[in-house]
């Protein structure tokens, strides 16, 4: 009955004498101008105000496609057709929009498909959009070619905050993973066997935590940090979360070790955020001169450093090079993440300290290695609305993001396409298969997402089993020297 109705209605409704726009629509999701992969699921979308929407498709290559509803929902056979057909082309898309008794003639906008490749999905923490409360925390990995949302772990199974998940430059086998809490451990998969370790040594300062996989797959940079946080009364950002101190070490899986350097441990300076170059031989990592706290808080700036490593003998380098000084701009540097061609760096821009996510004035930079040339990424930012933690596909020409550009309060995926010089192109959000709903009721953030190349293969079972029988595996710890 119901779909007999809405179509006694779409054929009653048809549209007459149309009133000329002259400005594309105003829809939701955003999808005017954007780059999207030949395999991304039908990019659905709705007009507020509109109870009826009539829009035709028409390809560079002359195939058509039309749909008509309160939601532009495009059927997913023909719209994979459509966009593998248009690779290296352009879809137009042509709307009509009925409000209250009026349609309305929108001008046409475009979207370009691409002809590079993504990974198979992405995978993200959702989380309460403040940590006032843990509530529902979970690792969820979403396929990019439909709406396929699958939850890998959560907390209701460990009893505790899931955090810092990380893979090995996408490939899900290599998977580190942190739970705080009663059950506290870093999991760590490597291939098909998993473990459970217990990362906090006399040497250290707490746990091991913001992990970034070695390209060889036999070490993981991390970070150790003494974080607190504070909530603000009268600023525009709600949360501010700071270190008292951190260090950044190297865990050697093959030797259950973790190995460090006078130059990136000790009282000296606060490291934090590292990240191995694609070829395994420089650590990049952020760095600020310590500061009382909570008085010289909004004096904490991070540059962004580098020093060499060895892999083949676990050593590090003599010496710390800084890539960009940021300090002295009065901007603060978080989240380096190299493309994995080796050929760029992004990351992450604040007024002060490192926790990024949390600053509505964030903002992504995009440093080319070559030249070490700056791209600000103006048409990728917003204004004011915490633009943060990202990262790259496997072949280097995507790259996943958080913002809160949509209401300011909840962080939302968007993906942006960058091509061979290093120039990105308009990122658009996660399609949903009803995204003004969808999107209205989800009430969590998304959080540190990651590509991935195929679907994680995580049996959350026996990790619980790990988890909850204790057995964690004490890691060792080693200093270097510098001469070593």
């Amino acid at each position: 009955m119901l779909s007999v109705l809405l179509l006694s209605i779409s054929c009653r409704e048809q549209v007459v004498n149309p009133a000329p726009y002259g400005l594309p629509p105003d829809i939701f999701p955003d999808y005017n101008g954007v780059t999207v992969p030949a395999t991304i699921a039908p990019m659905n979308f709705s007009m507020d105000g509109a109870r009826l929407l009539d829009v035709t498709l028409i390809g560079d290559d002359g195939s058509t496609m039309h749909v008509r509803g309160p939601v532009a929902k495009f059927p997913a056979r023909a719209w994979k057709k459509m966009l593998q057909a248009n690779k290296g082309a352009s879809i137009k898309f042509e709307t009509y929009g009925l409000k209250d008794t009026t349609w309305y003639d929108y001008a046409p906008f475009r979207i370009y498909v691409s002809e590079d490749s993504i990974d198979y999905g992405i995978a993200y923490r959702l989380i309460a959009p403040s940590y006032e409360g843990m509530g529902k925390i979970g690792i969820y990995e979403r396929d990019l070619s439909s709406y396929k949302e699958k939850e890998l772990i959560g907390v209701d199974e460990v009893n505790g905050c899931i955090n810092c998940h990380a893979f090995n430059q996408c490939d899900p086998s290599n998977l580190s993973l942190h739970v705080r809490g009663e059950y506290g451990a870093t999991l760590i998969r490597k291939n098909a066997q998993i473990k459970a370790y217990a990362t906090k040594t006399d040497s250290t300062v707490s746990p091991c935590v913001y992990p970034y996989w070695h390209p060889s797959g036999n070490y993981i940079a991390y970070s150790t940090n003494n974080t607190k946080q504070g909530f603000y009364q009268r600023m525009e950002n709600i949360l501010e979360v700071f270190d008292n101190e951190s260090d950044i070490v190297v865990y050697d899986i093959r030797n259950n070790e973790l190995i460090s350097s006078p130059l990136i441990k000790g009282p000296q300076s606060w490291e934090t955020f590292p990240a191995f170059s694609p070829d395994g031989r420089t650590l990049y990592f952020c760095t600020a001169t310590p500061k009382p706290i909570p008085e010289g808080l909004a004096e904490i700036r991070y540059n962004l450093c580098s020093i060499a490593f060895d892999p083949e003998t676990g050593r590090f380098g003599d010496k710390v090079d800084t890539l960009v000084l940021a300090e002295p701009k009065g901007q603060s540097i978080s989240f380096p993440r190299p493309s994995f061609d080796g050929r760029f760096l992004m990351y992450t821009v604040s007024d002060f300290g490192n926790f990024s996510i949390w600053h509505n004035e964030s903002n992504l930079k995009l440093l080319n290695l070559e030249t070490m040339e700056t791209n600000e990424m103006t048409g990728v930012n917003s204004d004011f609305d915490a633009d943060s933690y990202h990262n790259w596909s496997s072949n280097s020409r995507w790259f996943v993001f958080g913002t809160r550009r949509d209401d300011q309060t909840h962080t939302r995926p968007y993906i942006c396409h960058i091509d061979e010089k290093g120039m990105p192109g308009r990122p658009f959000l996660l399609p949903q298969e009803n995204p003004r709903q969808y999107y209205d009721i989800m009430l969590r953030s998304y959080n540190i997402p990651e590509f991935v190349s195929r679907p994680v293969d995580l049996n959350h079972h026996k990790a619980w089993k790990l988890l909850k029988r204790g057995k964690k595996e004490q890691v060792k710890y080693k200093q270097l020297t510098v001469d070593e």
